[in-house]
């Protein structure tokens, strides 16, 4: 079994920073009943310590996931005081490693979507380099087990692709086709999609194999088209999104950014490279791939309680999705940003509400709240949390809310949804 502590170089731990997904964190799931902070003293212990690196913090983590078990060390981050900047959705990585080799497919079960799905991606990563190709049933099984909303299922599949990758030696053609297995008629082929995304991501970062990885790189990377592979004819138009999606991190990297933390200079130069992509769609996914780190990045990456997410913080993020040279650009960006506050349900709805209302620019409000409106509309049935959310909305917003939202016949019948 492959050890992610020993693996991970510091280059490959500045990049990985960036990488989230597209993904935001659940602040109302434990992974178990948990305990105070005070009651775990490993919390005091980080406090008191000035960590040297991001690999020191990561052997701390991995000691207590050793010793006690990784589910009481996922406890332990899901509650301790972490120096700014610090990625926790890696560090979830790194202990859901060691709940993979304790636990198997059956740690899945622990796997809620705290740390970005960390735990269910390194679980189905675990089992595919462990199975190959035979792993895919497994998989699918272990994926329908855990915890969450209903995007719960598909999000695995994104770790699943970097193990794909991985099993390839790094060859994203080859990945592309084995992610295309995965997808089902049920799900709208979203787990080949996600699976894809997820490749994608390794490809920008090289976690399983930095050395394999290095060298492969070359061959994906084209100075003159910075959204290589991304644009290349083996990734299928159904799933480019995705690959652009999680191809941000080069973007960064090529303007010029500090992949450790990227100084907001860089940041309009970084959206010029979305320009040169001719198909509207594509341009679209690339600005909007900004939004999900400008949310992240204006919390210092601290991305474990987003429901208290200062008015402040969504300003700065609001602020530099307005650095796109386009007015579609600026708000593809606050699209995304919302969606990523929002997470399938997983997070506080009121801080993605809150977000649309600092938005100072009428249309970028009205496509905020559409897009959080339809997303509550996929991800939740309950009906009083619909009208809950509708009441949360702006005025000038409800009425169209409740359209959207309250007068869908299978919650109108037999219901009693006036707000």
């Amino acid at each position: 079994m492959i050890n992610q502590v020993t693996r991970i170089n510091q280059k490959l731990l500045l990049i990985l920073i960036f990488i989230w997904v597209g993904l935001g964190l659940s602040v109302g799931w434990l992974f178990r009943p948990g305990l105070p902070p005070e009651q775990y003293p490993e919390v005091q212990i980080i406090s008191d310590t000035d960590f040297e690196s991001f690999q020191a913090l990561t052997d701390f983590f991995a000691n207590i996931a050793n010793e006690k078990g990784a589910v009481y060390a996922f406890q332990v981050l899901k509650v301790a005081d972490l120096p700014p900047n610090t990625d926790v959705h890696l560090l979830g990585h790194t202990v859901g490693d060691i709940l993979y080799q304790q636990e198997g497919k059956e740690g899945i079960k622990h796997c809620t979507p705290d740390f970005r799905n960390a735990c269910s991606h390194t679980v189905v990563i675990g089992l595919f380099l462990d199975y190959g190709e035979d792993a895919i049933p497994i998989i699918s099984d272990a994926c329908h087990q855990a915890p969450g909303g209903k995007g719960a299922y598909t999000m695995c599949f994104h770790g699943l692709g970097h193990g794909v990758l991985a099993y390839t030696g790094y060859e994203l053609e080859k990945a592309a086709t084995l992610c295309d297995k995965m997808g089902t008629e049920q799900y709208g082929f979203r787990e080949a999609s996600e699976c894809l995304g997820g490749a994608t991501m390794e490809m920008a970062s090289g976690v399983h194999d930095p050395d394999l990885w290095q060298i492969q790189l070359e061959n994906y990377l084209r100075d003159d088209d910075p959204l290589y592979p991304c644009t290349a004819e083996f990734i299928s138009d159904r799933d480019r999104h995705m690959c652009i999606t999680y191809w941000t991190p080069r973007l960064f990297e090529l303007a010029g950014a500090n992949l450790q933390k990227p100084e907001p200079e860089f940041f309009a130069e970084a959206f010029t490279f979305c320009q040169n992509l001719g198909n509207e769609k594509d341009k679209n996914t690339c600005y909007a791939s900004f939004g999900k780190e400008f949310i992240v990045l204006a919390r210092d990456r601290e991305v474990r309680s987003f429901g208290t997410m200062t008015e402040q913080e969504m300003r700065t993020a609001t602020a530099w999705c307005e650095l796109a040279s386009e007015s579609d650009g600026v708000e593809a960006c606050i699209v995304s940003a919302v969606n990523s506050l929002y997470w399938g349900g997983e997070n506080p709805p009121e801080v993605a509400v809150n977000f649309c209302k600092v938005q100072e620019n009428a249309q970028y409000k009205k496509s905020c709240y559409q897009s959080l409106m339809h997303a509550v509309d996929y991800y939740i049935t309950d009906p009083s949390y619909r009208q809950l959310f509708c009441g949360q909305v702006e005025e000038g917003h409800q009425q169209q809310c409740q359209e959207i939202l309250l007068s869908n016949e299978r919650f109108s019948a037999g219901q009693n949804l006036t707000l």
